[in-house]
């Protein structure tokens, strides 16, 4: 049986975050943009098939995230990523990699030594 975490660590619940935030196509395609440079909101909703509504609700998340960063200039909403919020996923695949590559390593090591009780 599975338990139930008690308190939720708090640097887990931020790369919760971060990985949700990344697991929609729209989102990563404003992340994509918005490292090139800064985009409104509204510039931002003018490139995807949905309203307008619905792109704030996607930089919203990317924001809760701590992937963008917003700034009112006059009625518009600035939309920036975060390029350290970035490094941070990035790292954290490096990791995993490196356990995969750890484990392939240990299979393929495996898998060139002889048999056991087999003839030479």
């Amino acid at each position: 049986m599975v338990e139930a975490h008690a308190a939720v660590d708090p640097a887990e619940a931020h790369i919760d975050r971060l990985l949700h935030a990344l697991s929609d196509a729209t989102r990563r395609d404003i992340v994509r943009h918005t490292l090139r440079g800064e985009h409104s909101v509204s510039s931002l909703a003018r490139r995807y098939p949905m309203s307008f509504a619905a792109v704030q609700k996607h930089v919203a998340v990317l924001h809760r995230a701590g992937i963008v960063s917003k700034q009112a200039k006059g009625r518009e909403q600035l939309v920036r990523a975060d390029i350290d919020a970035v490094r941070t996923v990035a790292r954290l695949l490096d990791q995993y990699e490196a356990i995969w590559r750890g484990r392939m390593d240990r299979i393929d090591a495996l898998l060139a030594e002889p048999e056991q009780g087999a003839d030479p």
